[in-house]
């Protein structure tokens, strides 16, 4: 069954590194935030902004669900709102970082409460092997 995965967490926790290594293991689309508002022209990153990304993201990865494709979503998601718009079905928190470069979104950053992986360490090989077994486990 096709799943709906967010790699999600701070800018710099290494999302699209993850992503680049998963993609290809799960046959995946995938769906980069910043490849997705430059084609949306929309570089709001207001709380309004985020939500509409995280609606556009989920548009997208929906169509490509509903064609039988498992979709990967790297995006920062900050907000259990914009989590909640994109509803995924895997969430993988990238917890590699306490900070990042972003002072707004420093502080709009919430940590998820419910998430199937945590990634507490940079080596994206390392975990996309683990995550792919794990999933396919579930599948």
């Amino acid at each position: 069954m096709a799943k709906k995965i967010l790699i999600m967490g701070l800018p710099g926790s290494g999302k699209t590194t993850l992503a680049s290594k998963l993609v290809p293991i799960m046959k995946a689309k995938w769906l980069n935030a910043d490849k997705i508002r430059s084609k949306a022209n929309d570089w709001d990153f207001s709380f309004e902004g985020r939500n509409r990304q995280a609606i556009r993201m989920a548009e997208f990865a929906n169509e490509y669900k509903k064609k039988g494709f498992h979709v990967i979503a790297d995006f920062i998601c900050p907000t259990p709102e914009a989590r909640k718009l994109f509803n995924p079905d895997v969430i993988i928190w990238m917890n590699t970082i306490k900070k990042s470069r972003f002072d707004d979104t420093n502080e709009m950053f919430v940590n998820p409460d419910k998430f199937d992986f945590e990634i507490n360490s940079k080596n994206a090989e390392y975990w996309a092997l683990k995550i792919s077994k794990a999933l396919s486990k579930i599948e």
